[in-house]
């Protein structure tokens, strides 16, 4: 009897030659590192090194959160990725009223310059690539990185890493805008421009179906919103007089991998094969690089438990062998106990070491995409491939992901397949392990780690000194320069580090261009 998989494709007991009826493996597989990267972006991908550990972490003070750094790093992390707290993400200082109560709560705290020293003090720059989970304030967090890199004597040329920088995402199933639309693209194909001249080795945008399945998107939607968000960013770029050659290969995306390893692997597959034909056809990149969809992985959030936290151990397992079986670039692996609180440093470690153990204690990095030519999985690859693009071309005739947000499409159908998973979890239709079979009486007592609340105390002090011993009418004179490129059209990245050089805060600096760009209003807020 067929079941059916996550994105509500038929899934069949048995697969055979028949499944692939009419398939054509040249046309649709290709070689790994060929077009259209079914196999992989890589010829050699983990037969020559693994992918980056890249571990997300953040919390409290820029001081706390540092100290992670160091302890990921000595466990052998490869890379570091950023989480900031609410009040950074939305792009406000830490004494702004409406931030009281998240200071550090969901991620670090940076409210200046002197905030991200502190946070990077003693990691190499030069040697280290960083990733930043920010959307809206995006340009103003990595100025700051670039203003560190250079105390440090790193030169803007030799920075590498990453910031999210996908505000479209924001506006379908995550919440933290600032500004409308479409400000928010000009502002991001102004990072484009800027890094272009001075930070060429930086991923501008981390295009980002995470958070959209995480609010309950099935892996056809995610790939399907995300690709479509996508494409309205290189509109965007291409409109404002780019070469699609000199920006795309800078693209990343981000996408969830989930407990339900197979099609999870047919959605990385098929995610690569229609970005590579949507920039060749429709953008006529010529580069290859343009072509390859590049991108990181964390394991789902969203399905781990807080009833008996150690069975997340196994489904993180899970997810990341989904994730390298996927071909993915860098992988996050969750702490166990991240349904209760943010994450221990023994749970932590214990994730980090999850990946090790995958990368070098099991055979999957001895061969690439080991699961080309499996009936089942070349055709759920084709599977998700169709319902993906049936989803796309609803947005385009929407007139574009923008238009689509507008008419709350895509919202409304995340909506729809959310309330389905937890109706089926309700009916014990669908088993999570722990909550609604095989449960315990008694749970084992947990000691979460918890944020001391005198932190957002701390950071308002800091703010307090940062402001009495600055040069105020330099940072005056700065914000008012941002306040004319917004209302213009020079780039406003040049004045935004000015300002923030000159001890701006997160905060001015966003304020400022909300006086001359507005905020955005959702449609059904009005």
């Amino acid at each position: 009897m067929s079941g059916h998989t996550e994105s509500g494709l038929p899934f069949e007991p048995v697969y055979g030659p028949e499944a692939l009826e009419g398939w054509d493996p040249e046309k649709q597989l290709g070689q790994p590192g060929d077009y259209p990267y079914t196999r992989g972006v890589y010829g050699s991908m983990y037969t020559g090194r693994p992918w980056t550990m890249r571990q997300y972490a953040g919390f409290g003070t820029a001081q706390e959160s540092n100290e992670r750094y160091h302890q990921l790093i000595k466990a052998g992390t490869s890379g570091l990725s950023v989480a900031f707290d609410l009040p950074t993400q939305m792009g406000y200082d830490s004494d702004a009223p409406i931030a009281h109560g998240e200071v550090g709560k969901v991620g670090v705290a940076i409210d200046s310059i002197e905030d991200m020293r502190l946070l990077l003090d003693g990691i190499p720059l030069g040697e280290v690539s960083t990733s930043m989970t920010i959307n809206a304030p995006a340009g103003l967090l990595m100025l700051l990185y670039q203003l560190v890199g250079e105390s440090q004597g790193v030169a803007a040329d030799k920075l590498t890493g990453t910031i999210q920088n996908d505000v479209l995402k924001e506006y379908i199933a995550r919440g933290t805008y600032i500004y409308p639309p479409a400000q928010s693209l000009r502002l991001i194909t102004d990072i484009f421009t800027y890094c272009r001249d001075e930070m060429p080795r930086w991923n501008t945008i981390s295009i980002s179906g995470y958070h959209m399945a995480e609010a309950g998107a099935t892996p056809a939607q995610e790939i399907a919103f995300t690709l479509a968000n996508g494409i309205e960013y290189v509109r965007a770029a291409v409109e404002s007089g780019q070469d699609v050659d000199v920006f795309a290969p800078r693209l990343a995306f981000f996408f969830v991998s989930r407990t339900t390893l197979l099609e999870e692997v047919a959605k990385f597959r098929a995610a690569r094969r229609i970005w590579a034909e949507v920039m060749r056809d429709e953008f006529g990149a010529k580069d290859p690089k343009s072509m390859m969809l590049r991108f990181h992985t964390q394991t789902a959030g969203v399905q781990l438990t807080a009833q008996q936290p150690e069975v997340n151990l196994v489904r993180v397992t899970v997810q990341a062998l989904a994730a390298v079986l996927g071909g993915t670039q860098s992988l996050h692996t969750n702490s166990y106990d991240e349904a209760i609180a943010l994450p221990t440093e023994k749970a932590a470690r214990l994730a980090l070491r999850t990946q090790q153990v995958l990368a070098y204690e099991s055979d999957v990095t001895k061969t690439v995409d080991p699961f080309a030519g499996s009936y089942a999985v070349e055709s759920l690859t084709d599977d998700v491939e169709r319902a993906a693009r049936e989803l796309m071309a609803k947005v385009e005739e929407l007139g574009g992901a923008v238009q689509a947000i507008e008419h709350g499409f895509q919202k409304g159908e995340i909506e729809k397949a959310a309330y389905q998973v937890a109706q089926e979890i309700d009916n014990e239709e669908r088993t999570v392990v722990g909550l609604n079979r095989f449960q315990l009486d008694i749970e084992d007592p947990y000691e979460p780690l918890r944020v001391d609340p005198a932190i957002e105390e701390q950071q308002c002090e800091r703010l307090a000194r940062l402001r009495t011993s600055r040069d105020q009418g330099e940072v005056d004179r700065q914000l008012d320069a941002l306040r004319e490129a917004g209302q213009g059209k020079d780039n406003v990245l040049g004045p935004m580090k000015a300002a923030l050089a000159a001890h701006g805060t997160v905060g001015e600096v966003c304020d400022a261009l909300r006086e001359v760009w507005g905020v955005y209003r959702p449609p059904d807020a009005i």
